[in-house]
Order: C-alpha cells, then sequence, then structure tokens
C-alpha cells in the first residue's frame, strides 16, 4: 500500500465549509457524516487525500470492527499519566463534549490502533531502510492530537466549569515500536523542548496552523529536534466551549454586504455607520444569549493563563515559543503573568498590548504602515521589478511606468469603482460585481503576504482594461462563509466562530476612558479612511461592535493591565518588519524600550506580515536562539529579506533551459488566504 507522505487528518474548525482552497472546516458529528459520505473532490493535507492510506471509505469504520484489541505495533494510546492524552491523529481524533459525563472513555475509544490511518510526518530521507525492515514509517515525526481541560475561571475557585483546549503536536522522533525503548532510548520520545506555536487573529487555530508548519518550524529553528505544539485558544476552532454566534454561516453573508460597506461608497457615512452598529447590537446580543456569560472568559490574560497550563502539562522548566502576530500580544501578557516561566520566546510580527487597552486601539494604532507598503512595496517594488515580472509595470501609452504614474492610474481605478461596480461573469457562481469595499479588503489582506502581489497585480491590470474575470474569480474565493457546492449533510453544520475575535478584542479594552458615543465613531471612521483608505474601512470594522460589549459583559476577567517591564527568566526575541501592514515597526521599538535588557529585536527589512519573506540573516539568529539561547549584544540588530517582492522564485538560470509555466494567479491567491486565514480570520472572508 502506497503510504502518504502528508498527515493524513487534522484538528478542523466547527462549522462545515470548504473553502475554495480545499480546507474544510467540520463538526464531530458533520466530520462522521463526511466520512461515510466519501464524496469530496479536494481537500487539505489535514484531513484525507485521495489516494492516501486513509482515504477509502472501507477503512472507515467503527472501532469496535477496527479491531478488538486496542494494542498496535506502537503499542496502546493514550499513554498512562499522559496530561494531553495524546493518541496518534485520526479523522475521530476531535475533543469529547463538555457535557460528556465520561470523556475519558469517549476520547479512549477514539483510538485507532491501525498505524496505516495515523497522521505521519514527511519522509527525512530514512523511508527505504524502514521498508527493508518492516517498518515504513521509520525516520518519520508522528501528528498527536489530544486535549487538555483548565479552569475557565482562574480567579474563581467555585466556578467549576472548564475549557476544553484542543493541541496538535508534531513529535520529530516519531514513535517507538514495542520494545524498541529497551535498545533505543531516544525513539518514539519527546524532544528536549518544545516549541509551542500560535498564529495570531484573535481567533487564529493553533491545530490548524501546527499542520501547516509544524515540519517547517522545527527545522527552521531546531534542525528539527524540537517537537512543535499548536493549540487553539479557548473558543477557537475545536476547542470547547464553542463560540459561534449565528446558526449557518449563509445568515452571516446575508447581513455582509450591507454592514461592511466602505466609507468611500457610503452615501451617508452616518446612515452607514447607523446600520452596521445595529447589526452589530444584533451580533452581540446573539452571542449573549447563546453563550451567556462566556464573554467574560476570553481575553488575552486567560490565553495567557491557559498557555501556562500548557507548559507545566509539558513538563517543561520553561517555555520554549513562536508566537505571531496577536499571538505576540499573548506573548506579551504571558511574559508579565510568568516571568519566571519564559524561556526562549520568539515574538514575530509584534504588537503592542498597550494599545488594545486604548478604545478602538486594535482598529486606529497600525494605519499608516499599511499605506506605506502598498505605496512603496506593491507599487514602488513593481515598478522596479519591470514588466517581465509585474503585470502592472507594462506601458499602457508606449511609455516606461513610472511610481507616480502607476500610483495616479491605481486612484483613477479605484476612484471610478467607487462610483459604479464592475460586472462579471463566472462559470462557477454566475452573475457578480467586482465592488469596491471587497477589493480594497481584497488589496489589504494582500499587503500581508507579498507572494500574491504578482497575481494582485494581474488582476488590477486587467481590470483597469475592463476585464474583470480575474477579479471576480479572485473575490469570490473569499467572498462567503457558506458554500454552495458543500454537500448537504444530515445534521446542518454550526456556524463559524467569527465573532470569537470580536469578544477578545472588546474585552480586552472593555475599560477604556474614551468617549462611546456614535458621533466620536464617526469621526474616527472618517480620520482611519483618511490616514489610510486602504486598511481604515477593515480595521475600523474591527472594533465598532465593541460599543455594545459592556452592556452584557461588563466585567471581563482575568484582564492584564500591568506593566511589561518585568525581569524575565530569558530575554525575549522580537521580530518587527518595516513594511507590516498590522503590526509596524515602530511596536517592536516601543516594546523593546519598555521591556528594557529584557528583550531583544530583530528590525527586519522587508515585506509582508511577520518575517515571511525570509532572511538568513533573521534565520541564523532565530535558530542560534531557540537552539542555544544565544541572543545579539545590540538591543536592536537590523535585517534584510533576501529577495524582493515579484523576483521571489526568480532564479539564476540559462535562459534557453527556462521552461517553466508561469504560475496560475488564482492558484496563489488560494495559497495566500490560506496563510491569511491563521494570522487574521477576519480578511480571509470581507464583504
Amino acid at each position: 500500500m502506497e503510504k502518504s507522505s502528508e498527515p493524513v487528518v487534522a484538528y478542523t474548525a466547527r462549522p462545515l465549509r470548504r473553502r475554495p482552497h480545499g480546507y474544510w472546516f467540520i463538526t464531530g458529528a458533520a466530520l462522521l457524516s463526511l466520512i461515510a459520505l466519501a464524496v469530496f473532490p479536494q481537500l487539505h493535507p489535514g484531513v484525507l487525500r485521495p489516494g492516501s492510506a486513509s482515504s477509502s471509505t472501507d477503512q472507515f469504520v467503527s472501532h469496535s470492527e477496527q479491531s478488538e484489541d486496542k494494542n498496535s505495533p506502537y503499542g496502546r494510546f493514550p499513554l498512562k499519566d499522559d496530561p494531553f492524552r495524546f493518541l496518534p491523529c485520526t479523522p475521530t481524533t476531535l475533543p469529547p463534549p463538555l457535557d460528556d459525563d465520561d470523556a475519558e472513555q469517549t476520547w479512549a475509544s477514539r483510538f485507532d490502533p491501525d498505524p496505516d490511518h495515523w497522521s505521519w510526518g514527511t519522509t527525512q530521507g530514512q523511508e527505504e531502510e524502514g521498508i527493508s525492515k518492516g517498518d515504513p514509517y521509520a525516520g518519520r515525526g508522528i501528528f498527536l492530537c489530544g486535549y487538555l481541560d483548565v479552569p475557565l475561571d482562574y480567579t474563581n475557585r467555585s466556578d467549576s466549569r472548564i475549557a476544553r483546549l484542543a493541541v496538535t503536536k508534531f513529535q520529530v522522533s516519531g514513535l517507538a515500536r514495542v520494545g524498541e525503548l529497551a535498545t533505543n532510548s531516544s525513539a518514539g520520545k519527546k524532544s528536549e523542548r518544545t516549541i509551542v506555536i500560535e498564529p495570531g487573529g484573535p481567533g487564529g487555530s493553533g491545530t490548524s496552523y501546527a499542520w501547516r508548519v509544524a515540519e517547517n518550524v522545527t527545522a527552521r529553528f531546531s534542525d528539527s529536534t524540537f517537537d512543535v505544539l499548536g493549540w487553539d485558544p479557548r473558543g477557537v476552532n475545536a476547542s470547547l466551549p464553542a463560540i459561534a454566534c449565528f446558526p449557518y454561516d449563509a445568515s452571516r453573508d446575508h447581513w455582509s454586504l450591507l454592514s461592511n460597506l466602505h466609507y468611500a461608497v457610503s452615501e451617508s457615512p452616518r446612515q452607514q455607520l447607523e446600520f452596521a452598529d445595529a447589526m452589530n447590537a444584533a451580533i452581540l446580543r446573539a452571542c449573549w444569549e447563546k453563550h451567556g456569560d462566556l464573554g467574560r472568559f476570553l481575553g488575552t490574560g486567560l490565553v495567557a493563563r491557559d498557555l501556562e497550563q500548557i507548559r507545566i502539562a509539558l513538563g517543561e522548566g520553561e517555555l520554549t515559543g513562536y508566537l505571531v502576530s496577536y499571538g505576540t500580544g499573548i506573548g506579551q501578557t504571558y511574559a508579565s503573568l510568568f516571568p519566571d516561566s519564559v524561556g526562549r520566546v520568539i515574538l514575530d510580527g509584534t504588537e503592542y498590548v498597550r494599545d488594545h487597552r486604548l478604545r478602538g486601539g486594535f482598529g486606529w494604532t497600525a494605519l499608516d504602515n499599511a499605506t506605506d507598503a502598498w505605496h512603496d512595496g506593491f507599487l514602488g517594488e513593481c515598478v522596479k521589478a519591470g514588466p517581465e515580472y509585474c503585470a502592472l509595470a507594462k506601458p499602457k501609452d508606449g511609455k516606461p511606468v513610472t511610481l507616480s504614474g502607476l500610483e495616479a492610474r491605481m486612484n483613477a481605478l479605484m476612484g471610478s469603482l467607487a462610483q459604479r461596480p464592475i460586472p462579471a461573469y463566472l462559470p462557477a457562481s454566475g452573475p457578480t460585481l467586482v465592488t469596491y469595499s471587497a477589493l480594497v479588503d481584497n488589496m489589504y489582506g494582500a499587503l500581508y503576504n507579498a507572494r500574491s502581489w504578482p497575481a494582485l497585480a494581474q488582476a488590477l491590470f486587467e481590470l483597469e482594461d475592463g476585464n474583470a474575470t480575474l477579479a471576480a474569480s479572485a473575490l469570490e474565493t473569499s467572498a462567503w462563509y457558506y458554500d454552495p457546492e458543500a454537500p448537504c449533510l444530515p445534521t446542518p453544520a454550526t456556524g463559524s466562530d467569527v465573532e470569537l475575535g470580536t469578544l477578545v478584542i472588546c474585552a480586552d479594552q472593555y475599560d477604556a476612558k474614551d468617549p462611546d458615543d456614535l458621533d466620536w465613531w464617526l469621526s474616527l471612521w472618517g480620520n482611519m479612511t483618511t490616514k489610510s483608505w486602504i486598511s481604515g474601512n477593515s480595521r475600523l470594522y474591527n472594533v465598532l461592535p465593541c460599543r455594545h460589549f459592556l452592556q452584557y459583559w461588563p466585567d471581563p476577567v482575568g484582564v492584564y493591565r500591568g506593566d511589561l517591564n518585568h525581569t524575565l527568566r530569558h530575554p525575549v526575541l522580537l521580530i518587527a518588519e518595516t513594511y507590516d501592514p498590522a503590526t509596524p515597526l515602530r511596536n517592536g521599538r516601543r516594546l523593546l524600550q519598555e521591556m528594557g535588557k529584557n528583550a531583544r529585536l530583530l528590525a527586519h527589512h522587508g515585506y509582508g506580515h511577520s518575517s515571511r519573506d525570509r532572511s538568513q540573516c533573521t534565520e541564523r539568529i532565530a535558530r542560534a536562539y531557540v537552539l542555544n539561547g544565544t541572543l545579539p549584544d545590540e538591543q536592536e540588530t537590523a535585517c534584510y529579506a533576501d529577495k524582493k517582492p515579484y523576483l521571489y522564485d526568480v532564479e539564476h538560470k540559462v535562459a534557453s533551459l527556462d521552461v517553466r509555466e508561469p504560475k496560475d494567479p488564482l492558484k496563489v491567491w488560494e495559497e495566500h488566504l490560506v496563510e491569511l486565514s491563521f494570522v487574521n480570520p477576519r480578511l480571509r472572508h470581507v464583504s
């Protein structure tokens, strides 16, 4: 039997919806139904892949039918006294419901003893040797799924409620067969350190992130010697309790076009704000009706306390971590609450959590950097790369394209689009429109990942000439939560957890002292869009719902309001980027100034959100830090990206031998949306 070289399953988010790039979001009940249906044309590596060892329907039978004895060549799982209760990941290893009176037994019954069904990592060059010895999984790491129960409220011992955190670990050593440990004490053991990862959001799934990047992270920072663990913060993805405020995703889509119009296309900004504010009031009322007081227990302070419980469960004396974007806010809060537990922690794409204590601060404190990334990056680097690599650099009038001329063209295009949407037809979805609001939000999202720029440039170039097909196709991939092409299920899937991010943001700024009347917000909206037309609208809509938060949750639990200058067990490594559209370099510098000797800063000169455009300088320093704990002597070190946007994939080669096909722009765009769904789930789907 041919063995898959990619993971078989992963935790996936609760609502079933097939995102256009093939990422499935599944509830526990719906998951079993889907396995039975076995009708999927395209699946994420984290679920099933046609042709893999676990893709045939006859393999997915009940455990009692699979084997009378739950043993395997690798023994039984979960192991005794394992706080995470790890099982080798299969399609059924989702945490048991909170109302399950025998959760431990339910979980143990989900152990599948057949290693062919487990999620193994890619080969490390030892597969042939392993097969010859009768072990096709020799030299391969394994993905282990588990969960950890933590107090819902750390501040009130009389409250017995819990949060059940979904956890996925990539164990680099794989597993030891029964009897193997007697001769090889390192086989199948956890590593010396575990790199805990969190992608951002709020609302980013750490388990999904682990499936996508764990093998890369351990190779990047530890030469593949350290395990990697990702977790879903409380309320996110597979963790419980599940926070979904719409019963179905189609319900949210029903209102999204009306409630997220941009300032430039609102005939009356005041009227538009009134509409959006009313919708927000309805949404937060729905969150209260469905979840009661749970909104008090979702803020960053409690998430940081959960992270400490994860460290303790790992049995490691200090935390080793790679925390990105909003994850850096978790990391700053964690370091302040548990300074003696801080080990080798990298904060990449650095927020400054003091900003989030301000009313609307999550929105208005990071705007000019998006404008600079658009002007200097997307447009400026396009002109430098030239027409061979950037479509927008192709002359329109026979004259070379200049930066000022290109900027004028784009302003004219967007001004025209603000006056009237551009109609399009797509065979898959029929008539559609390219609208100003949807396009601008997607342009902002593209600034997170410069690898998406050639695809966006091609779409804008064609749109200038009246050809809206590519632009409309790109927008359709991110416009809706509901997927009309997804198979119907006996049990309809519940809505997604988008509002979780809103509740976290609002809890973190709950006691801000700024005025809270709608006139103040209207003025803020105007100021934000004046400062940045490309990011001001989406950032405003991130924070506007907080007007209604205190009506339902006036006293969030565990919110941290202290300083960030505590003496840490080890200094942390901050990475901040010069053209980051969400977390500007000044965030890292302000945080460094407050943390002093407890931090070092890498000023990563490049484009995108966090250190996406790789720099050998950044990689070398980060690897030395994670592996050996060494840091630069200087408080700030400058590193530069190895390549420029539009030229990432350009290699030195003999021109006559270059027969590569150009990349499909839609394929590139879909890959970009996968990345975006981790660090900013709210931008993954836009109006």
